[in-house]
């Protein structure tokens, strides 16, 4: 199977088992929200993603293509939503994600135009506001928000919120703070992150979403342990409970030392493997929980 992602002109081609339909309630990393996203996926023969597709996709047409190509379809629309996310996290080395969104300028230069946008902003801001036209960026502030979330480039909403010119850069200090000292302990980029509260309550966010919580014990299905894991070319963090068991499954980069100290911080124990294909498959299928 060969797609093509027509906004960058790049092509994957992959060799499914089968075809995975899916609809669930998933935290978008560009916009810290919930939303429902649809999509599908080609599965290997263990059931892991090799490539994921989200986007609206017409059952009738895909059902069509998928007879023709002599692929299995599953219809997962229907799937308790922990179980398509657990599915979806399960990836195969070398997983790729295309979501066929042309963005407005290379990534290379987002940093710095944002920083210019937000001074432009702060400037139209001010401006306004000296002629007495507070409600006119009000609006403008709104409208330009609006269109940002449209054309997915919400990194540039610090044209529009010029106060993130100087929070996020203090709130970025503030969170390598609380990672140094334990008490937070972040994904790489705008991945999900841990938190734990003094009433012994294990808390997974992503953005602004609280995604799940756990008890942190030494009960069966209470927190009592973190992996991070390597298998070939992936890399996540697994919550176990105290006989083993998957309670949580978080793919992505973890930097062993900021999990030491947050796992000390909280009675909580650590393991740092490199594993095999056997064991991550046995972790993934018994994990009723993912954050993709």
């Amino acid at each position: 199977m060969i797609v093509t992602d027509n906004a960058s002109g790049h092509s994957v081609r992959v060799t499914p088992a089968s075809l995975y339909h899916y609809n669930c309630q998933q935290v978008i990393a560009k916009t810290g929200q919930l939303q429902l996203v649809q999509g599908i996926a080609a599965l290997d023969a263990d059931g892991l993603v090799l490539l994921d597709l989200p986007g609206e996709w017409h059952k009738l047409d895909l059902a069509i293509f998928a007879h023709r190509a002599g692929i299995p379809l599953l219809d997962a629309r229907t799937y308790p939503p922990a179980r398509v996310r657990a599915v979806l996290a399960s990836r195969a080395p070398g997983w790729q994600r295309l979501r066929g969104v042309r963005p407005l300028f290379p990534r290379k230069w987002h940093k710095p135009l944002a920083i210019c946008a937000g001074i432009a902003g702060m400037a139209l801001m001010v401006y306004l506001a000296s002629l007495g036209m507070g409600a006119a960026w009000r609006a403008v502030s709104s409208i330009g928000r609006f269109l940002l979330e449209i054309f997915e480039s919400k990194w540039l909403m610090v044209a529009f919120s010029p106060a993130l010119l100087v929070l996020r850069p203090v709130f970025g200090q503030i969170n390598r703070w609380k990672a140094r000292r334990g008490t937070l302990l972040p994904s790489a980029g705008r991945g999900p992150y841990l938190k734990a509260k003094s009433s012994g309550k294990l808390q997974i966010f992503h953005g602004r979403e609280l995604t799940a919580t756990r008890q942190i014990g030494a009960s069966p299905r209470e927190a009592f342990s973190l992996l991070l894991y390597q298998y070939d070319s992936l890399t996540g963090l697994f919550v176990l409970d105290i006989t083993g068991s998957p309670l949580h499954h978080l793919p992505g980069r973890w930097l062993p030392k900021h999990a030491q100290t947050f796992t000390k911080r909280h009675n909580l124990s650590l393991a740092v493997h490199r594993i095999s294909r056997e064991e991550y498959l046995n972790l993934t299928r018994a994990t009723k929980e993912a954050t993709p």
